[in-house]
């Protein structure tokens, strides 16, 4: 046989193998595309199911704060869809959609050859995508890169060509597709950057929306609105080479002429909401279908709060509130004084040191060890294993009663307390009330030294309101399906006492004199107020946590650099803030009176105080008796930071209230004579810091 012979009886079997081989993938390929073709939706039912989870969040009276996940507007026909945003987007993302049958050839070659040309250079594959290729995609698949997705995105695309018109798929595409900023779809992605419905599409904003399937992320207009017309200025070109506009009407579309709608603000709701959805893959299972979030937040409150952290933080510094109502429902959540420019929430990330607030921990220790409000001790100099507090102003008051050193904030009290008790004990006890950050054990302690939250210090007050029994914040009260259907509801923990009710009441009795006559008289509000002042070393952070008529308040205010504020100090701008909004929040509410009976003492006479250093003055030194930066301390004295063990001293408190007692005494030495009797307080005295 000749060599010519040979090749063609080679070349015929060679033939007919691949016309087998191709007549059997083309009956397989078939085959596939009918059973997908069978288990299609069909075109009504493609309408009617949006992909993705849509959350909306309700503040308390129902009215929805925020929306996420994706965002679908009016479904529009393809007659009602403008011919120039049908066009614009066939010239762009499929210049061939009327003639192929859901594969293009010509593009897949085209991306074959870019697959090689771009091979070993990481760059994916371009291209080849027909419009049906996205609809199968963004209905039925996901956006994961494999070939077996490819494959199947293939089969689905011819089975949709078979199943519907080509009209049909590109409605569906269009009322489908995403176009970023968490719009699906054009009369969502129209409403979105026009404000406006997708009927009203002109020729510049065609191209501006059939520019941003490319790469939604980085040309949506709410992302960057300078690329996305840059984009659309690339879409008129390709729509004027595609022949759909002249280049007469290419030349006149002016892109910058556009008016774009104005992006929402992002208001201080969303330091809410971002905490509270935190939880929310915890209490349903359900992914799918939309779903409403029912909050605590009162918006009425929230308005409050945010204007009285925006007044009242001083200038350069953030601040934040939280307000807490008896059952735990989070009313009010600011996290700073602008969500704009600064999301990060201070109201519940941030840890600062509460200074003096810290001080309800103190006596409370020290009310369970049997000191009762009215019982005396003495305001004098002491020096605790090298630590040597100093009370605001460098003045002491010598014998004076419990309820007096805690309105007025008494450094040394509460050291001599922390020394007699024990901090472990302060430690507990605080541990008990919800602080969730480390706190040490060092004598310092006692003046808040330790770290805490906004949003735990304020629960802790909220359970002292209540009398000693525990309060659990939440901020979502159910989760339904839009049509109703419950997923979750709240229910709160079991509630237990965290210490007897003689111990809970004093301390209120303790809270009521330190807002009615002490440091905390800028949070009064026309009803009786329970609360507490706290303000750190050099006044880098101030604090005011109280509670009136069942809604307990927390205000911080510093510099996220932990800076020194001048003037700020827990008994003015926190304050302020808090008597600004619990004003307005609790105005509806009926007024209360605390279960416990308090005898206010007579104000202190600050003129009648010696200073504890001569040269020394009351502004030369913070409410922790710290010196102020840039003040030379003459005595020297520093805050130990570096931890150490406490001795206790058990006759403190026989000899601070007159008993006798066989203990020796602790290391805490008077470095002073003892203070003058405090005369009667003048009217309009200045109260101390």
């Amino acid at each position: 046989m000749s060599k010519g012979s040979k090749f063609r009886l080679w070349f015929g079997r060679l033939f007919k193998t691949g016309l087998i081989l191709g007549l059997l993938g083309f009956i397989t390929l078939a085959a596939f595309v009918m059973v997908a073709r069978s288990e299609l939706p069909g075109f009504e039912d493609l309408k009617e199911s949006p992909n993705g989870q849509m959350i909306r969040v309700r503040a308390a009276d129902g009215s929805v704060i925020q929306t996420l996940g994706p965002s679908f507007g009016e479904w529009t026909s393809y007659e009602d869809t403008p011919e120039i945003m049908r066009e614009a987007m066939v010239a762009v993302e499929d210049r061939r959609f009327y003639y192929h049958i859901g594969l293009d050839p010509i593009g897949m070659g085209r991306a074959a050859y870019l697959a090689i040309a771009n091979r070993g250079t990481d760059k994916r594959l371009q291209g080849a995508s027909t419009i049906t290729q996205q609809l199968a995609r963004t209905v039925f698949l996901n956006n994961k890169y494999t070939v077996g997705r490819k494959l199947r995105e293939m089969v689905l695309a011819l089975a949709l060509e078979t199943k519907f018109s080509k009209e049909e798929i590109l409605e569906l595409y269009l009322n489908k597709v995403y176009f970023g900023g968490g719009a699906y779809g054009i009369d969502s992605a129209s409403r979105l950057f026009f404000d406006h419905s997708a009927q009203q599409i002109t020729l510049p904003e065609a191209a501006i929306i059939a520019g941003l399937v490319k790469a939604p992320s980085n040309y949506s207009p709410t992302a960057d609105a300078e690329a996305a017309l840059g984009r659309a200025k690339v879409v008129v070109g390709v729509m004027q080479d595609a022949g759909v506009i002249t280049a007469q009407e290419a030349s006149n579309v002016k892109l910058k002429a556009v008016k774009l709608a104005p992006t929402p603000p992002q208001n201080s709701v969303r330091y809410f909401t971002d905490w509270a959805l935190e939880g929310l893959p915890g209490m349903i299972d359900e992914t799918m279908k939309p779903i409403d979030v029912w909050t605590t937040l009162d918006l009425s409150m929230q308005r409050s709060a945010t204007a009285a952290i925006q007044t009242y933080a001083p200038r350069g510094a953030q601040g934040a509130l939280v307000a807490i109502d008896r059952d735990g429902a989070v009313r009010a959540m600011v996290g700073g004084t602008d969500y704009r420019t600064s999301n990060y929430n201070r109201a519940v990330t941030a840890v600062r040191q509460p200074g003096s607030a810290w001080k309800v921990f103190v006596y409370m220790a020290a009310l369970q060890a049997d000191i009762r409000p009215e019982d005396k001790v003495v305001d004098e100099p002491v020096e605790i294993d090298g630590w040597a507090p100093k009370n605001s102003g460098g003045r002491y008051a010598g014998e004076i009663d419990l309820r007096t050193a805690f309105a007025y904030s008494k450094n040394t009290v509460a050291a001599q307390i922390g020394n007699q008790v024990g901090t472990s004990t302060i430690a507990g006890l605080a541990r008990q009330y919800g602080i969730t950050t480390p706190i040490n054990t060092q004598p310092s302690m006692v003046l808040g030294t330790s770290e805490a939250r906004v949003v735990d210090m304020t629960r802790a007050f909220a359970s002292i309101a209540a009398m000693g029994k525990s309060v659990t914040p939440y901020g979502i009260s159910k989760i339904t399906t839009i049509d109703g259907g419950v997923l979750y509801q709240h229910k709160p923990p079991k509630s237990v006492q965290l210490v007897e009710p003689h111990v809970a009441a004093g301390i209120v009795d303790l809270m009521l004199s330190a807002v009615n006559i002490g440091t905390g008289r800028a949070a009064q509000i026309g009803r009786p107020v329970a609360g507490k002042t706290g303000t750190t070393s050099s006044n880098k952070d101030g604090w005011f946590l109280g509670f009136s008529s069942g809604l307990t308040t927390g205000v911080w205010m510093g510099r996220d650099d932990a800076k020194a504020v001048g003037g700020l100090e827990g008994g003015r701008a926190p304050a302020q803030a808090f008597a600004a909004f619990m004003k307005q929040a609790v105005a509806k509410r009926p007024v209360e009176k605390f279960a416990v009976n308090v005898t206010y003492p007579e104000r202190l006479d600050e003129e009648g105080i010696e200073f504890f250093e001569e040269g020394l003055g009351p502004d030369m030194i913070d409410e922790n008796g710290a010196p102020i930066e840039g003040m030379a301390d003459p005595d020297g004295a520093v805050i130990i930071d570096d931890g150490g063990t406490v001795d206790v001293d058990p006759g403190f408190i026989d000899r601070a209230l007159g008993r006798s007692s066989s203990a020796p005494p602790a290391k805490t030495t008077s470095k002073a004579p003892p203070a003058k009797q405090v005369p009667k307080a003048k009217q309009n005295e200045p109260v101390p810091r």
